[in-house]
């Protein structure tokens, strides 16, 4: 019977520092440090005085739907293959739906057959980066250099001219056509 409440003891013990280690790799990064990096990464931010980054979260709250709230906000991933823009052809802009800063043109957009609507390049100064450890691995995560709203993941992995494929939350975009 000891040997059971031992083994017992090493699997909670096993359970909780998974857990923890989870619950630590879950934490995003600040808007602060995204504030501060601007676009592109940049420590020049011609955003920094907007009244998009003034906005409280109650605010955001009641200027998006749930899901737009949750991606653009929280940094959540709405599903795939849900969003219409995903199979959208048109000519035309892809915006941030929370500010409305044009982000995409129309002729980057590709389709990568991985369920979110993708780019192989953004629109000049539309975008700020971050390193993002939410995952066991690092990956870089975009946002609008406006409000800073989450968009989604570039990845190494995308056609020419860039191999970049920007992977974008089709919740956190609005479609202007031309």
């Amino acid at each position: 019977m000891k040997q059971t409440s031992s083994l017992l003891s090493r699997r909670h013990l096993l359970l909780a520092g998974t857990a923890s280690l989870v619950i630590a790799a879950c934490s995003g990064g600040s808007r602060k440090a995204l504030a501060e990096t601007g676009a592109d990464g940049a420590a020049d931010d011609p955003y920094a005085d907007s009244e998009w980054r003034s906005l409280s979260e109650a605010e955001w709250k009641d200027r998006l739907s749930p899901k737009a709230f949750a991606v653009l906000r929280q940094e959540d991933t709405e599903r795939a293959f849900t969003s219409p823009l995903e199979h959208e052809k048109r000519d035309g802009t892809y915006h941030c739906a929370g500010c409305d800063l044009p982000l995409f043109s129309s002729e980057t957009k590709f389709d990568s057959g991985t369920g979110w609507p993708s780019f192989w390049k953004p629109l000049p100064g539309a975008m700020g980066t971050k390193e993002d450890h939410k995952l066991f691995y690092t990956r870089t995560e975009y946002h609008c250099a406006r409000c800073l709203g989450h968009q989604g993941h570039v990845f190494k992995d995308g056609p020419p001219p860039t191999g970049e494929r920007w992977c974008n939350n089709g919740v956190a975009l609005t479609f202007r056509p031309a």
